[in-house]
């Protein structure tokens, strides 16, 4: 993979996110756990490129998401679609699932992500917070996507490589 600069990326993350879909990884020890996600986005915060990405609790990979410094973003063509769809339907808890996708980790540095990734975003996390209730200003939203009051936390981090396949 090659590095692309940040002012050099324009790929719609619409696109990217929400119809492609994408995979968070990261490590925790000597363990790595992923998981698909099709909610976030990319933008700027605090004079940084940063990547929005939203988890619930009861996720696996949060407790990697919480624990790690670094974590990856990564987007794949079409034919992995079924991949990322068993990635996201089953949990690192019960079965090593990363094996079972044939997916390869790679790392830049510390950072886990997957060798068949077309687009690989390594990000350092800055911020996480819980979204609550109270946070809500659009009636509707809480009622329609947490009716368990699971609420995601938000995280945003830096952008610190944008890796694209050569």
């Amino acid at each position: 993979m090659k590095e692309l600069r940040a002012e050099e990326f324009n790929l719609s993350p619409f696109q990217l996110i929400g119809r492609e879909w994408m995979l968070v990884t990261a490590k925790k020890g000597d363990k790595i756990n992923t998981m698909t996600a099709s909610w976030g986005g990319l933008g700027i915060m605090w004079d940084k490129n940063v990547a929005f990405i939203v988890i619930r609790p009861s996720r696996y990979t949060k407790e990697f998401i919480d624990s790690a410094d670094t974590l990856s973003l990564t987007f794949y063509e079409k034919e992995y679609k079924k991949q990322l769809a068993y990635l996201g339907s089953v949990s690192g808890r019960d079965e090593d699932k990363i094996s079972k996708s044939n997916l390869t980790v790679e790392y830049e540095g510390e950072t886990p992500y997957f060798k068949e990734a077309n687009l690989a975003i390594i990000c350092r996390k800055l911020f996480g917070q819980e979204i609550t209730s109270d946070s809500f200003v659009e009636t509707g939203l809480e009622e329609k996507y947490y009716p368990g009051k699971d609420y995601h936390t938000l995280y945003i981090a830096e952008i610190e490589k944008i890796l694209v396949s050569e």
